[in-house]
């Protein structure tokens, strides 16, 4: 007969003890399990935030060039009939060090402002074969787009400026103040020279996303600048971007805040040339985040001073693609302080099979506003982002290929639809810019568009 033994209270202690050191082994390897999908998660969102096609090709033409739509090369001055234009920028990037890859400009940051000027070759022999290529009429997979001499018109002093206090104020002091505001007069000047001497009164500025060189930022510059029928100064703000490794991202993000203050004054001295009637901005991904705070700073000064934002900052279109910013964020900062009230009108291009941007939104736990969807909001929260029909929301309709977090400049359609904005200022639903009314602020922007959806895609049913 098997002897059966009774456990005492002190077995009962040591099992229940072992037990639950068990339990505490499987709940740290389950964290540790989550860290590391986390940490597989981050990479993957770099991967995916910077190994889309890099913009240092020409764009696929717009459809609205492909559907019969004349490109406007009748209405470019002469001087920029050119297959190897000027562009300019100001960049707060250190000037690259010997470690770095080829290029006037690196990924470190840089207390001073840089302005300056930039020739881009796009790899064709004269004016009229880039019109081909631009309307389709001649087909190529790849026409490169090159930086070559790049020549700095303004260093600007580093900032912060120097402060002396004088009994309840901090006042900059004299002589550095003095020369910064006159590499702000050199600024200007240069910029009004150049726009007189084109004949312009408008500046088309771009603020590019995490993991974008100096060299990047310029020929998507260069893409959105020729499409859009090259009837504005092209600008681009080239911050401290293009950090490798695992935490580049993170390095790129806080580069951005750091960029902050350098892009409120480019507005703000951009405002003060007189030539300067209007100013479009194109913003992506981060870009955004860097774009909306300097403008969020500007419309309180502005409107503190007493100004109307608009007026004072003589913006016009906002087109934000893929904006990497938290919804809430949005609502609390910008919706507050009413920042629309420095626009015509405000496009935020959504397309919900962001790769990176679904990653983001996992990482932050987070909706993120490039790929906001009508579900993603309470009703209440909803409304106080739509404002006197100044604030679009505009999906992308198959935007599920390999470039799905650069397709402003890869998707013929939605390229066509920006250079749209950006040419007439027309607004979703207009006859100029036929995107279809989904309701609730949001408007579809189908492949097809801007022309009628194919016979054999209409017999299909809707997903």
């Amino acid at each position: 007969m098997a002897t059966r033994f009774r456990s005492g209270p002190d077995d009962i202690a040591l099992r229940n003890a072992s037990a639950g050191r068990v339990q505490l082994g499987f709940q740290l390897a389950r964290k540790a399990g989550k860290q590391v999908i986390r940490c597989i998660l981050i990479a993957l969102t770099i991967a995916a935030m910077g190994c889309a096609p890099k913009p240092t090709q020409l764009s696929p033409p717009p459809n609205i060039y492909l559907n019969g739509a004349e490109y406007p090369a009748e209405e470019i001055p002469e001087p920029l009939r050119s297959v190897d234009p000027k562009l300019f920028f100001v960049t707060n990037r250190r000037p690259a060090g010997n470690d770095e890859p080829k290029g006037v400009f690196g990924k470190q940051r840089s207390d001073s402002m840089f302005f300056g000027e930039a020739t881009v070759k796009f790899d064709v022999t004269d004016w009229d074969t880039l019109l081909r290529r631009t309307t389709g009429e001649e087909h190529r997979n790849w026409t490169s787009l090159t930086i070559g001499d790049v020549k700095e018109v303004v260093h600007f002093l580093p900032i912060p400026l120097p402060v002396d206090r004088r009994g309840d104020t901090v006042e900059f002091q004299t002589g550095p103040l003095s020369a910064y505001q006159n590499q702000g007069r050199a600024f200007k000047q240069a910029v009004s020279r150049t726009l007189s001497s084109l004949r312009q009164d408008s500046v088309l500025l771009y603020i590019h996303g995490v993991n974008n060189t100096f060299d990047e930022s310029l020929s998507t510059l260069a893409n959105l600048w020729h499409f859009s029928g090259r009837k504005s100064l092209p600008l681009a703000f080239s911050w401290p971007a293009g950090n490798p490794g695992l935490f580049g991202y993170f390095r790129d993000s806080a580069a951005g805040d750091f960029s902050v203050f350098h892009f409120k004054e480019l507005l703000r001295l951009l405002a003060e040339v007189p030539e300067v009637k209007r100013i479009d901005i194109v913003a992506h991904s981060h870009g955004s985040d860097v774009a909306m705070d300097g403008i969020r700073e500007l419309v309180i000064q502005h409107r503190a001073a007493g100004l109307r934002p608009r007026r004072a900052m003589k913006t016009g279109t906002l087109i934000l693609a893929a904006a990497d910013l938290d919804v809430g964020v949005v609502r609390q900062r910008l919706a507050t302080e009413r920042v629309e009230e420095a626009f015509e009108q405000l496009n935020f291009y959504i397309n919900p099979n962001d790769f990176a941007l679904g990653l983001s939104a996992i990482l932050t736990r987070t909706v993120r506003f490039g790929k906001l969807q009508r579900e993603d909001l309470a009703p209440a929260e909803f409304e106080s982002l739509l404002r006197e029909s100044l604030v679009y929301f505009i999906r992308v309709e198959n935007g599920d290929s390999s470039s799905s977090h650069a397709y402003f400049r890869r998707n013929p359609a939605v390229l066509s639809d920006i250079i749209l904005a950006l040419r007439t200022g027309a607004k979703p639903g207009s006859a100029s810019r036929p995107l279809v009314d989904l309701g609730d602020g949001f408007w579809l922007l189908p492949s097809h568009y801007p022309g009628p959806r194919p016979l054999d895609e209409a017999s299909r049913p809707s997903r």
